[in-house]
């Protein structure tokens, strides 16, 4: 009998085509893990599971006794109950190191976009609103030489830095756990308390991880800190903002506009104040959607299933505590 893998959420099913040889593959999407009878009894023999998003908690290993790994088609993995995993000898894992140039060119178009509206201005075109000379009205604000500040300088911020320092000659204020010299020896970036950096950018973007300690990183607070001339920009995750103090701050004038690329619930609901908003970009959650970052994300996923399956350290395990269990 083939050992059984779960594919769930996985766009790219051509990448697990030649598993098939050797493994039994079912695959799962647009179903209620929770719930759905088809996907709960695929578990009670599944040896690893390879997808985009499924909560892997204490409630799923219960019905997954032979399960071996999890293997994230993504950079994140807040999806994944680590501790409860660990214990059970289940390995984690994620594709770090392939989508960061992807990611950061998506996240500085929607920067783009908002500050020069351009979706405003395409469908002014589109409707037939274009009849002479733009006025004021249609005006926008400029990047290059405003300041950037970033939250959050990882790998994907460095690379958002060095678009905005090298393409556009902005100044870049940064705030982060530990200091990335790198990112100040290459993008003259000046690390900052967070503040400072939301009372002098023209632009936030946010790109934190999603932890206990960043979920409602932004809120209230930090949107009346923020300039009333700035776009606040988030590539990160939906829950680091208080989508409800976005709105607020929105209506009020507070902020001059917002790009997201993430929100607190996904896809985002049709009655959302957001979607209400001209000078509010929206995009869904595109950050790394190329053809040739996802199949290098699906490729990468797939080889750290098959080192766990068999019985190997995958290159990009997340919990490493787990070998000692195993």
């Amino acid at each position: 009998m083939k050992r059984k893998i779960i594919a769930y959420n996985f766009v790219l099913t051509e990448v697990l085509v030649p598993l098939k040889n050797e493994y039994d593959v079912e695959f799962f999407e647009k179903i209620n893990p929770k719930t759905d009878p088809a996907f709960l009894d695929a578990l009670k023999d599944a040896e690893g599971i390879i997808g985009l998003s499924l909560p892997v908690d204490a409630e799923l290993l219960d019905c997954a006794p032979n399960l071996k790994i999890v293997s994230n088609n993504s950079t994140g993995y807040n999806n994944l109950s680590l501790d409860e995993m660990t214990k059970r000898g289940v390995m984690g894992t994620n594709t770090p190191g392939v989508l960061e140039g992807t990611t950061a060119d998506a996240i500085f178009g929607i920067l783009l976009a908002a500050a020069r509206r351009i979706p405003e201005m395409d469908r002014f075109v589109k409707t037939g609103s274009w009849k002479h000379y733009l006025t004021t009205e249609q005006f926008a604000v400029d990047v290059h030489h405003k300041t950037l500040g970033i939250i959050g300088m990882g790998k994907i911020g460095s690379e958002i830095a060095k678009r905005g320092h090298l393409g556009f000659d902005m100044n870049i204020l940064y705030h982060n756990r530990s200091r990335n010299m790198e990112a100040e020896e290459k993008y003259h970036a000046e690390y900052c308390d967070f503040d400072t950096l939301l009372k002098k950018s023209d632009f936030v973007v946010l790109m934190t991880p999603l932890t206990p300690e960043t979920e409602n990183l932004i809120g209230e607070r930090e949107f009346k800190l923020m300039k009333n001339s700035a776009i606040f920009v988030n590539g990160s995750r939906g829950r680091t903002v208080d989508e409800a103090a976005l709105i607020e701050a929105l209506k009020n004038n507070e902020i001059y506009g917002a790009a997201l690329d993430v929100y607190q619930i996904e896809p985002i609901k049709m009655d959302n104040p957001l979607l209400q908003f001209p000078n509010v970009v929206t995009t869904p959650h595109l950050g790394s959607a190329t053809f040739e970052t996802e199949e290098k994300m699906a490729k990468l996923a797939v080889e750290n299933l098959l080192a766990g399956l068999n019985g190997k350290r995958p290159k990009n395990l997340v919990n490493p505590n787990v070998l000692g269990v195993l």
